[in-house]
């Protein structure tokens, strides 16, 4: 996900960013902080710097509406990454594009500690048991991530009837390792996904037309 530091220095174009916007990027940076319990409507209008009263003007549905449209921020977002991490690659493979994902996490961790995960897996875990708008927002977020992610590795030769599942198993591992890492306050479970998971990845891609290697 975004770290708070780059929104802070925006893109071209990003300046113009409205309240509403802002508010649903910094609830997702709040959720990826501390969860939805802690993440509270006025805290996300001061992160915002957008007056308290836009709140029930923007998202009339309360926090429920905005922790859905926070977490639909995410997925798209991630989504949209997989085409920046593959262009960032001199030789774009499976095992690369993977260790891109997880080096967006090493790195902010190493320069900024551990204090934040992803907003998918915080709003997951508090809102998956009660069944309501959230969980049904996270799962689309999920998917939102995992179809491009799964196009990407269709693109790169892997078969499109394993794409998909091999797309579910770099999400399932990275964030799995996101929180190992989180709670050893240590990068060696994304360093260790990154290793033992690129060989099974780039051994999924069809040469010429042949098995996978």
């Amino acid at each position: 996900m975004e770290r708070e530091g780059e929104e802070r220095r925006p893109a071209m174009g990003e300046e113009r960013r409205g309240p509403r916007e802002r508010m649903v990027f910094s609830a997702a940076q709040l959720i990826r902080q501390g969860g939805v319990a802690a993440t509270g409507m006025r805290e996300v209008a001061a992160h915002a710097g957008a007056p308290r009263g836009s709140l029930q003007h923007y998202f009339p549905g309360g926090k429920e509406q905005l922790v859905d449209e926070a977490v639909g921020w995410a997925g798209r977002y991630a989504g949209r990454r997989i085409a920046r991490f593959l262009a960032g690659l001199a030789e774009p493979t499976p095992s690369g594009l993977f260790a891109a994902m997880a080096a967006q996490w090493t790195d902010e961790y190493t320069a900024d500690g551990f204090g934040a995960g992803c907003p998918l897996a915080a709003a997951t875990v508090e809102c998956a048991a009660a069944g309501g708008s959230t969980r049904q927002a996270v799962a689309a977020a999920f998917t939102t991530w995992r179809t491009p992610l799964a196009e990407a590795l269709a693109g790169l030769g892997v078969p499109m009837a394993r794409a998909d599942s091999l797309a579910t198993l770099m999400i399932s591992t990275l964030e799995g390792a996101i929180l190992m890492s989180r709670a050893a306050q240590d990068v060696r479970p994304l360093t260790t996904a990154v290793q033992e998971l690129g060989p099974l990845l780039d051994a999924a891609v069809l040469v010429r037309g042949g098995p996978p290697h």
